[in-house]
């Protein structure tokens, strides 16, 4: 619909010699720490975000509107998507100074506002951000080595499909699209140098991508390659019963134990008025009540974003090694769409029996699992 010119218009690339590609490696080992970095602290500060108060959701877009126009007033260039900017990287009409400062503060920018729920993204971003760090390494490169290096231009190019394949861990998708947006192919040696690079060390030091880490903070777990693996095996809906035995969250420590002395199991599911927000033993209740927390609610004990749990369609043996590993004897089933909506539970003596083996009665503590 916008025709067939490239997105951006960029000079035609040249390697001026081979000590370029060292250089470009260097690039991706920048760009590979710059995209954890930023996948790190967009991640940890809407953690934060996420366990405030739900009744502070409406104020938290604030915190990133606010970070965002106090930068905005000294750096207008970290506003809006940029793409006039990183045109004038690629083409080497930003001076060093402006480029290295926009890496640090749009980076600050995007995960503040992105983290509070305010406007932001990835893609855009990640172009810009490496436009700006892909001009700074080549203007540092080219002043102090001018006759072995290309101007700063070309590490932009460079920089961006760098930095998106760092942050969203698709190095190839990133090749395609500095073709797609610049029609530019005679980078694809220096690109594919860097963008692996930064793959390599990104993938290292943040195990997670951040599509899915982000997936993962709302509730949302995805199937993955053992969800594939599970045909002929037993599965968790196989075993699961309903949840008649729940602790509310805003039970305090001493009422849920005194609760807990006349239900059956030694685990329970602890829920709120989003659903299920953890799961809480009997001897964890134990420990708080003797080190003087029997006031404490039960929702100070759990973790909303990150308890033990089971899916429906995964197999019944990883539900064993959950409740080995976590010391329960009854685990939470939730959806793969929200990690809050409880479904069920499933319960260690139904699942031993699953398997032929009949529990004792003490075999239910959760000291035994």
């Amino acid at each position: 619909m916008l025709g067939n010119n490239p997105l951006f218009s960029v000079p035609q690339y040249e390697l001026v010699h081979p000590l370029e590609f060292g250089i470009y490696a260097i690039l991706g080992v920048i760009g590979g720490l710059v995209s954890v970095t930023f996948t790190k602290l967009l991640l940890g500060m809407r953690e934060r975000f996420l366990r405030l108060p739900a009744w502070t959701c409406w104020f938290q877009p604030v915190a990133g509107g606010l970070v965002a126009g106090l930068i905005a007033w000294r750096l207008p260039q970290v506003l809006g998507v940029g793409y006039g900017y990183v045109g004038d990287a690629l083409n080497g009409k930003m001076a060093f100074e402006l480029m290295a400062l926009l890496v640090v503060f749009k980076l600050v920018a995007v995960t503040t506002s992105y983290a509070s729920g305010s406007a932001g993204g990835i893609f855009g971003p990640s172009l810009f951000i490496g436009a700006m760090l892909g001009g700074t390494v080549g203007s540092v490169a080219h002043h102090f080595l001018p006759a072995y290096t290309a101007a700063p231009g070309a590490y932009a190019l460079v920089g961006m499909g760098t930095l998106f394949a760092g942050i969203v861990r698709a190095p190839m998708t990133s090749v395609l699209m500095i073709f797609e947006t610049t029609h530019d192919y005679a980078v694809i040696v220096p690109l594919m140098i860097s963008n692996m690079v930064s793959f390599f060390i990104s993938s290292r030091m943040q195990r997670q991508p951040i599509y899915e880490a982000l997936a993962i903070q709302d509730g949302i777990h995805l199937p993955g390659a053992e969800t594939h693996r599970r045909h002929g095996q037993r599965q968790v809906s196989q075993a699961m019963r309903e949840a008649k035995e729940v602790m509310q969250s805003h039970m305090t420590v001493r009422e849920a134990f005194e609760r807990a002395q006349k239900t059956e199991f030694h685990s329970w599911p602890v829920i709120d008025e989003r659903g299920v927000v953890g799961i809480v033993g009997l001897t964890r209740l134990e420990q708080a009540i003797a080190h003087g927390e029997g006031i404490k609610h039960l929702r100070d004990l759990v973790g909303a974003l990150d308890f033990p749990h089971v899916h429906a369609d995964q197999p019944l043996h990883v539900a064993l090694e959950r409740m080995g590993a976590a010391k329960l004897d009854v685990l939470p089933v939730v959806s793969r769409a929200s990690i809050h909506h409880l479904m069920g539970v499933v319960v260690l003596p139904d699942v031993l029996s699953s398997y032929g083996v009949k529990g004792r009665e003490s075999d239910r503590s959760p000291d035994s699992v």
